[in-house]
């Protein structure tokens, strides 16, 4: 079965060459492992040059299931010039071609080695119009996008390429997505969890995250409206940005209204979001009190953060609010 495949790869017409690829799919991983070994990986890289879409999905499927499991091929398919010709797929109408190539390019990405020549080809750019692309215009589905935020995310990983995410507006694409989209949605997540590694690695994305118009109120509504990962990821992100320069970014979050969401957060957040809430409620106090057992008395730290609240969000505070600001400043001072 194997040499029948090669060669009708190798000396077939575009339909035997499409057969043949669509066999490779069929086969077992010691089968197909023999014939990446023999040289299959090129002449299917070839036919994704063609002007022929059943024979482009035929070879990317087989590519597919000869890259899935084995990191060699993965390297195998990028030095062959894969990378190339998937950049002239994405310039192509068809949509299940387009979906096809973004899965594929998620794939190759998840390869340590493949990292660089896959971020230095162009394709970031390209990703983030695919992210900035609206859905009711049924051109970009909604799983494409999470296939480019999961490849966008790969990368990330090198850090190297951080630069490169930063210059390409992506920072401002993930933040439009987070002000625009259901914070509870697994588009967020995604979305957002790939803004904070961002944030975390780069003073540039940091800064532009902090200066983008309408990007701290985001944050805010995620802390109050979004699944837990979520208000996990935004509290981190907003603490980033606070501790980056406090005098600077302190007014602007409270003026956002982040107290109620950030009390509520620190009680029934994640593990690690509780922690970080109550470090930046510390961080948006008038004083460093909080650090001090002896300075205030709880009941006196429960008055001020009822007083700030009151003052900042105009509303009275209830039973619930107050009991959840008591509950915290016990853990504070626990």
């Amino acid at each position: 079965m194997e040499q029948v495949v090669m060669e009708n790869l190798f000396n077939g017409d575009i339909e035997a060459q499409t057969e043949a690829a669509n066999e490779i799919a069929n086969l077992g991983s010691n089968q197909r492992h023999k014939l990446v070994e023999r040289g299959v990986i090129p002449p299917l890289i070839s036919m994704l040059h063609y002007q022929n879409y059943e024979a482009i999905e035929a070879a990317l499927f087989a590519l597919l299931s000869l890259a899935y499991g084995s990191e060699r091929t993965k390297r195998r398919i990028v030095k062959s010039g894969a990378v190339t010709a998937l950049l002239n797929l994405f310039q192509c109408q068809n949509k299940s071609l387009i979906e096809l190539t973004v899965a594929f390019m998620l794939i190759l990405s998840s390869c340590k080695s493949n990292k660089l020549p896959i971020a230095s080809s162009g394709v970031i750019q390209i990703l983030v119009e695919f992210l900035n692309e609206d859905l009711s215009n049924d051109y970009i589905s909604l799983q494409t996008k999470l296939d480019a935020i999961a490849t966008l995310h790969n990368l990330s990983t090198c850090h190297e390429i951080i630069p490169l995410f930063v210059s390409s507006g992506l920072v401002f694409s993930l933040l439009q997505l987070i002000h625009v989209s259901e914070k509870s949605s697994e588009f967020i997540l995604k979305g957002i969890a790939l803004l904070e590694d961002i944030v975390s690695l780069s003073n540039d994305a940091l800064q532009e995250t902090a200066g983008t118009s309408g990007s701290i109120r985001a944050l805010v509504e995620t802390i109050e409206e979004g699944s837990p990962e979520c208000r996990e990821h935004a509290v981190s992100i907003l603490l980033y940005v606070c501790k980056s320069c406090r005098d600077k970014y302190r007014g602007l979050i409270l003026k956002e209204g982040v107290m109620p969401g950030l009390l509520q957060l620190s009680i029934d957040g994640t593990w690690k979001a509780r922690k970080l809430a109550r470090e930046l409620l510390l961080l948006l106090r008038d004083c460093s009190n909080y650090n001090s057992k002896n300075i205030q008395s709880k009941r006196e730290l429960i008055e001020q953060i009822m007083q700030e609240i009151d003052a900042e969000e105009g509303r009275v505070l209830e039973t619930t609010t107050l009991r959840l600001v008591e509950e915290m400043i016990a853990k504070l001072s626990v």
